[in-house]
């Protein structure tokens, strides 16, 4: 062999090298509802098995969102993914067994066995989502019209029906058209404190 194909094999074992120890992003498994479990877990044998070089991020996609019940609006938090926890990692040596270990993990979401990382345009969608859910701060599951039907679920109207007229995503309200001793009336209420009429 000469010194050309004995640079161009050592190139080619140090790509290899390299694109092994970059770290990436996997989808591990985890029963559902247990996903904040498995990342506590996770976190606390990263520390004490001091592996943050090679397990970066250990993340749960979540969305806030509310609630109105017994008359007051409820801040609640749900998993965007459930049943599915991101980790960012280089996967060599134990790390792998590490996380497969952790009480309530399922696996790594991948072919025949073997974790398969995200592409780059996944992982941007996925945490671009995160970020905007983060940033809308909490949303409603409904999305309203003008035209539709509702009834008053909040407030001192509680129990009137009333038809959409205008909706303000921005800010998230909207101008009901409610009778009131037999004359249209206009309100303005938020998304929470309405319900489309079945």
């Amino acid at each position: 062999m000469n010194l050309d194909e004995q640079l161009s094999v050592n190139f080619l074992i140090d790509r290899k090298m390299s694109d092994t120890n970059e770290m990436k992003w996997y989808v591990v498994k985890a029963i559902s509802g247990k996903e904040k479990k498995v990342k506590e877990y996770l976190e606390s044998e990263i520390k004490r098995m001091n592996l943050q070089d090679l397990i970066a991020t250990v993340l749960i996609p979540t969305e806030k969102y509310y609630e109105v019940k017994n008359g007051k609006k409820v801040c609640k938090e749900r998993n965007y993914l459930p049943g599915y926890v991101l980790v960012e990692a280089v996967l060599v040596g134990e790390v792998i067994h590490v996380i497969k270990d952790v009480p309530n993990v399922l696996g790594f979401l991948g072919t025949n066995g073997e974790p398969d990382p995200l592409r780059p345009q996944e992982v941007k969608r996925i945490l671009g989502k995160v970020d905007e859910l983060q940033g809308m701060g909490a949303s409603s599951d409904v999305t309203f019209m003008v035209g539709q039907s509702v009834i008053v679920n909040d407030g001192p109207f509680s129990t009137f029906q009333g038809i959409i007229e205008e909706v303000n995503e921005e800010k998230k309200k909207l101008k009901v058209a409610v009778k009131i001793f037999g004359r249209k009336t206009p309100l303005e209420l938020s998304f929470f404190q309405v319900k489309l009429e079945s």
